[in-house]
């Protein structure tokens, strides 16, 4: 058997649905201007699903300034790596000035937030070192943490005392192999939108010896007084040794950036192998993220509109007796009970009769029996959204718990 004839053997927890999911469930396309509503279908749907927080991605200065870097510098320019040929000022500014932003002393700009997470923790950590992350971290810091040839272990999601348990026992390897120990964790984490418990991790270093890294990809530019993340809202900024951000949420852009010390950023610079093997991050995306950050902090109006529309979801939510778990950010996910065909045939609902879209975590995701529906709220989102939401919610609910949604009353639905 070859690699190709074992591909169709191997498809796979998710890829095995894909015969069905393709196209609907799974890669459905959004079309038109990237907003609350959107077209699914040939038909305009209410969006819940777009990690777009703050409504900057057809912002008209955003816009402006898109197209303002694409006719001014085109997609090629810088043409190579950083370090060879695609060093330039823009770059090197808005390094500056997300630093400042974040509260570091400088920062690194990388061209994409995955492979960044990965690169990040491959330069860090040797064979002599341990990691200690969270049981939920995200893909990116999962990959990362496996390309790890020395030991790693993880702690029950957000549990300070398994936390702890864990620290000792790199403790006591680290002493005998003279490394370092790495604790990774998120400021908000994606799926159920809780934060990380940053403060409780920092307080750990009074009497363990380790270096903090933070995925803030959901936390920067809603989290925080200034929107400047979770280490802002948290008040331990300072304890945290190395601050992840990406441009793919509140952004709305692509790219990523690692913020921390001088002499950190340093090293990165000439460690990082996505950074120094790959071509720059292009100027239009560059000229664009100095306009986004600018919004980001002279416009607190875009965050308080993103949180009035987030309280009054939540708050909605809860009321109508749902169950959205411990989120203490925009993310809001709600807990249903059910099996995959159930799933699907409750979303299908969602979408062609309510015409609401937003997004369906099942297994292998989330254990069998269990739904989540991720709604992200955004700036973009009028409390009439939200008021329309909850009763087609309620409703859906209502016909889950009397079986309606059951494998053989999909037909009707789809």
């Amino acid at each position: 058997m070859n690699i190709l004839e074992k591909l169709e053997t191997r498809l796979g927890p998710l890829g095995e649905h894909a015969h069905y999911a393709h196209g609907y469930y799974a890669y459905p396309r959004l079309e038109g201007e990237i907003s609350n509503k959107m077209i699914f279908n040939g038909k305009e749907k209410l969006v819940w699903s777009l990690n777009n927080y703050l409504g900057l991605a057809n912002h008209p200065e955003v816009r402006t300034a898109d197209r303002e870097g694409a006719r001014r510098y085109g997609l090629a320019y810088p043409m190579g790596a950083r370090m060879m040929s695609g060093n330039t000022e823009l770059h090197e500014s808005f390094e500056t000035e997300i630093a400042d932003y974040v509260g570091k002393e400088d920062a690194f700009l990388l061209n994409y937030g995955y492979q960044g997470m990965v690169s990040i923790i491959d330069s860090l950590v040797d064979r002599n070192d341990v990691i200690v992350y969270d049981a939920e971290s995200h893909a990116c810091i999962l990959d990362g943490a496996r390309l790890h040839m020395g030991q790693r272990f993880v702690f029950k999601h957000n549990d300070i005392e398994d936390c702890e348990k864990q620290l000792r026992r790199a403790q006591k390897i680290t002493q005998k192999t003279k490394g370092a120990i790495l604790v990774i964790t998120e400021g908000v984490f994606g799926m159920r939108g809780d934060q990380g418990k940053l403060k409780e991790i920092v307080s750990l270093k009074e009497k363990y010896c380790f270096s903090l890294l933070v995925d803030d990809a959901h936390g920067i530019g809603c989290m925080g007084k200034t929107g400047a993340g979770t280490g802002e809202e948290q008040g331990v900024q300072d304890g945290i040794d190395f601050y992840f951000g990406t441009f793919a949420k509140s952004f709305a852009g692509i790219g990523a950036f690692i913020a921390s010390t001088k002499e950190a950023i340093m090293f990165f610079k000439y460690n990082m192998r996505s950074q120094i093997f790959a071509k720059a991050l292009p100027m239009p995306m560059v000229f664009g993220a100095l306009k986004r950050l600018e919004l980001m902090r002279t416009r607190p109006l875009l965050r308080e509109r993103l949180w009035r529309t987030t309280e009054a979801l939540q708050n909605g939510l809860t009321d109508a007796g749902f169950d959205i778990g411990n989120t203490n950010s925009p993310i809001t996910p709600i807990y249903l009970n059910g099996t995959i065909e159930e799933a699907t045939a409750l979303v299908s609902d969602l979408r062609e009769n309510h015409h609401i879209f937003c997004s369906m975590v099942v297994y292998p995701v989330v254990p069998k029996g269990m739904i989540i529906l991720r709604l992200i709220p955004t700036a973009d989102h009028s409390l009439e959204d939200v008021s329309r939401t909850i009763t087609a919610f309620s409703e859906i609910k209502l016909k889950l718990i009397n079986g309606h949604y059951k494998k053989e009353e999909i037909e009707t639905v789809m």
